[in-house]
């Protein structure tokens, strides 16, 4: 390590709130999670932060081969926002087994393994490599790669291929071990594809991945990335991501969402808890801000005891519930003045 030494972040007391969260059956202590490709497979944060004071730590998707990648350039920023053309760069799943979640076991941290491949056969010999290995807490099936099989299609583009990959994992994950399909926005109908992934077998659904787009650069009049279209994600995407928790929660709401998507604040995530995520995970912010995912689970918790919340579990879904219809108070009879009725911040009444 060179001579500048990394502080560790020393999180401040949390406030008197029960942030405990079941996913499928498993209890996690809170409900903030890395996401997937962002953080590696938490070491790099740990020297920040400690890892195992996440809810889990959700690995970059691995693959059963050593994979290089896409040519640079890889990553254009955007408006609030980044785009990444990485193309799954990883050691493959032998290596992984034997550096990261073997580190993570030792750490203590909640392994969230997110898995990728280009074929059913890829994601059965996956989840057998992955069943039975100390550590793993849970499986993310990432369902948003091209399938080799299929002229590359996108699994999480059609119900059929998508239930295929998920009950091929499902069926090679050990019990008690949760199956996670990370939903891809680029869909007409997520819920669709939701309710495919649950009919296969599916514990819950990550939602969502990354959205497809392009930059092109003015000054070389080229695309900006070398593999032409990348993932979208950071603060841009959210009011998407909130929509489709929001979707899926509502046509499913026994199904557990890990929700995701430019989460950057405590009260970000709070909106998808709202919408109906029971936990969420931080990811592109990182980048600017290595200690985020805790910051975010301090900022939740304020917000969640400033509302009166005692539980997490409370404010699932909380947004689903029927609007309460306003009953203006009767004026003091006694006197001639109008009760004040202050209006919610960002709902001023704009005057001439």
């Amino acid at each position: 390590m060179s001579e500048m030494t990394v502080r560790r972040h020393v999180a401040p007391p949390l406030p008197h709130v029960d942030l405990s969260t079941k996913l499928a059956g498993v209890t996690f202590p809170n409900p903030v999670f890395t996401a997937s490709g962002c953080a590696a497979a938490g070491q790099e944060l740990d020297q920040f932060f400690d890892v195992t004071d996440l809810g889990g730590v959700v690995t970059k998707s691995i693959m059963l081969a050593p994979r290089s990648g896409r040519p640079t350039p890889r990553m254009a920023e955007t408006p609030s926002g980044m785009l990444n053309s990485i193309g799954l760069q990883g050691p493959g799943i032998d290596a992984f087994l034997e550096k990261d979640l073997s580190w993570l076991a030792d750490r203590g941290a909640r392994a969230v393994v997110s898995i990728a491949g280009g074929s059913v056969d890829d994601y059965t010999k996956l989840a057998q490599k992955l069943r039975g290995r100390p550590g793993l807490t849970m499986v993310e099936v990432n369902i948003s790669c091209p399938n080799v099989e299929d002229r590359g299609q996108v699994f999480a583009c059609d119900p059929v291929a998508a239930a295929a990959v998920v009950q091929a994992v499902r069926r090679n994950t050990a019990p008690g071990i949760p199956v996670f399909a990370k939903l891809s926005p680029d869909v007409t109908d997520i819920v669709a594809i939701a309710r495919a992934c649950v009919d296969a077998g599916a514990d819950g659904l990550s939602v969502i991945n990354t959205l497809l787009g392009m930059t092109i650069d003015t000054t070389t009049m080229r695309p900006a990335l070398a593999g032409i279209t990348g993932g979208l994600s950071g603060p841009a995407i959210r009011p998407v991501a909130v929509r489709c928790v929001w979707q899926v929660h509502q046509a499913l709401p026994d199904v557990p969402v890990l929700g995701m998507g430019g989460i950057r604040t405590g009260l970000d995530a709070l909106e998808f808890v709202l919408a109906g995520a029971s936990a969420v995970s931080v990811g592109t912010t990182v980048f600017g801000d290595p200690t985020a995912p805790m910051r975010v689970l301090y900022e939740l918790a304020h917000a969640l005891a400033e509302r009166g919340i005692d539980r997490l579990s409370d404010a699932v879904g909380l947004a689903h519930r029927p609007p309460v219809a306003y009953v203006p108070e009767e004026p003091d009879p006694v006197g001639d003045e109008l009760p004040v009725v202050r209006t919610p911040v960002g709902f001023e009444e704009e005057r001439a």
